[in-house]
């Protein structure tokens, strides 16, 4: 009882009022755990009217993801892989790809190719006019398109899901300016200026900094395409370059250069560094006081989402309700709460 009490979100005293029949339980609260207890396999989901797996309608969903030898993305496709089973009111299956590479041509080519594979497809892309055109073609021939962690195509996909990137740049400013005890520089890497997400989190960092610590001078943003190397070659620069520098905003990938440099430096401490990913890499630079602040995708609640708003398009079709973003709530970590 316990286990299906958590899975639908309701007390133990509930589910054992349903099972048990001691008293009425509403009809919406049945459903919730009929629902649960045919997605965790729970064996009382046949006393509680759910369908059996063989009766649920079989659904297929694509997801494009890119840097596939980054350890956030092979996190997130393997939380998908587990995620999937568990999508509600389908046996759903998984079809997951990666782009060769970050550029328009290449993201929008691997969204075309998911036509005709899956029933509703979810993406991380550059927002560009190539591949607003991919989803675009992708609409009309029946398969809408979720942005995922950063959002493109806005009014020709059928939603957002992932993080409100400007309060995450906002919460890196915030952290920044509390971090810096005098005045002095800060820096901050974006991948691209493609990336909508990454656009959205350097204009809060930005504004942030402007409005609560105009003591502290922003640098030009530098961009790192999300690589280590390429972080790292540049941070160490910074560091020889700005006796002064205060605080060093990485707000997508490449995070793992700018901690080598500043773990080199010897300035760890004294130059505040937020990245945006928890990896063993960056916990353990986080513990040793090199990185201040991590802000994390919740990967697992992000899978479950998606897989929900995705089963709920399959299912219903051009009757599922239109949602433009959903915004999940940002793990936060610091050094004292590991």
């Amino acid at each position: 009882m316990r286990a299906l009490a958590e899975a639908a979100g309701v007390s133990v005293a509930t589910v054992d009022r349903a099972l048990n029949g001691r008293e009425a339980v509403r009809a919406e609260t049945r459903a919730i755990l009929a629902e649960a207890a045919a997605r965790i396999g729970h064996p009382a989901a046949g006393r509680l009217g759910a369908p059996s797996a063989d009766d649920l309608p079989i659904a297929t969903f694509g997801v494009v993801l890119h840097k596939q030898g980054q350890e956030f993305y092979q996190a997130f496709a393997e939380e998908l892989q587990r995620a999937v089973a568990q999508a509600p009111g389908v046996r759903a299956r998984l079809v997951l790809e990666f782009s060769s590479s970050q550029s328009p041509a290449d993201m929008a080519g691997q969204m075309r190719r998911m036509a005709g594979r899956c029933d509703v497809l979810a993406a991380t892309s550059v927002n560009h006019p190539e591949v607003t055109a991919a989803v675009e073609a992708l609409r009309a021939q029946g398969l809408p398109v979720i942005s995922l962690l950063s959002d493109f195509a806005q009014g020709a996909r059928i939603g957002y899901l992932g993080l409100n990137n400007l309060k995450i740049g906002r919460t890196a400013g915030w952290i920044t300016a509390l971090s810096a005890r005098v005045p002095g520089k800060v820096a901050v890497f974006v991948g691209g200026h493609r990336w909508h997400g990454h656009d959205l989190r350097e204009t809060g960092f930005r504004t942030y900094l402007r409005e609560a610590a105009p003591q502290l001078e922003v640098l030009e943003t530098m961009v790192n395409l999300e690589t280590r190397q390429l972080t790292y070659e540049a941070a160490l620069a910074l560091l020889a370059r700005h006796a002064d520098l205060r605080g060093i905003y990485v707000a997508g990938g490449g995070m793992e250069g700018a901690i080598a440099a500043l773990a080199e430096s010897g300035r760890a401490g004294q130059v505040s560094l937020v990245v945006s990913a928890l990896t063993p890499l960056s916990r353990k630079a986080l513990a040793e006081g090199v990185v201040t602040l991590v802000t994390d995708t919740p990967l697992e609640k992000l899978c479950r989402a998606l897989f929900a708003r995705m089963s709920q398009i399959a299912c219903e079709g051009a009757e599922a309700p239109a949602e433009s973003q959903h915004f999940l709530p940002p793990d936060i970590h610091v050094r004292e709460a590991l």
